[in-house]
């Protein structure tokens, strides 16, 4: 049953509606899941509106893919995620950098080498790969950045 989903666009708060659709699941099982999951806390405005960040988005996705993909119970996928947050935790006091979540973009290192000798603005990689992909790489990135001086 695998589903490919749409990228996740560059902006800073989602609606229930658009997390819906950017993760394949009804606003009500995103409700629900609030509710068993502790570690899913959109923001609340007006009129109890929930808007979700970009990091909850792929939160939801990891609760997805552990629920509907890899067969976990309610219960099983809340301990697997706990136990993902702990080891993320363990690598930053090791020192290590986590990567997960970080899709890769797909260019050949030599094309991405020579467009860089070619032209230093790099604008036949741009050409050549995805500038949505690019743009939501370098989000993610500045978002690890971001996590990892917080939790020094």
């Amino acid at each position: 049953m695998e589903k490919t989903l749409p990228p996740i666009p560059v902006k800073r708060y989602f609606t229930i509606g658009e997390v819906g659709e950017l993760c394949g699941v009804k606003p009500h099982v995103l409700r629900y899941w609030e509710q068993e999951f502790t570690q899913l806390r959109p923001m609340k405005r007006r009129g109890n509106r929930r808007y979700y960040q970009h990091h909850e988005v792929l939160m939801i996705r990891r609760i997805r893919d552990l629920l509907y993909d890899q067969g976990f119970t309610i219960s099983g996928a809340r301990n697997k995620l706990q136990e993902l947050v702990q080891g993320e935790r363990d690598r930053r006091k090791a020192g290590e950098v986590p990567l997960e979540g970080v899709e890769a973009i797909e260019i050949d290192q030599e094309e991405f080498d020579a467009a860089i000798v070619e032209d230093s603005s790099a604008s036949a990689v741009v050409q050549t790969a995805d500038l949505s992909q690019l743009l939501h790489l370098r989000r993610e990135l500045f978002e690890i950045r971001e996590l990892l001086t917080v939790g020094r």
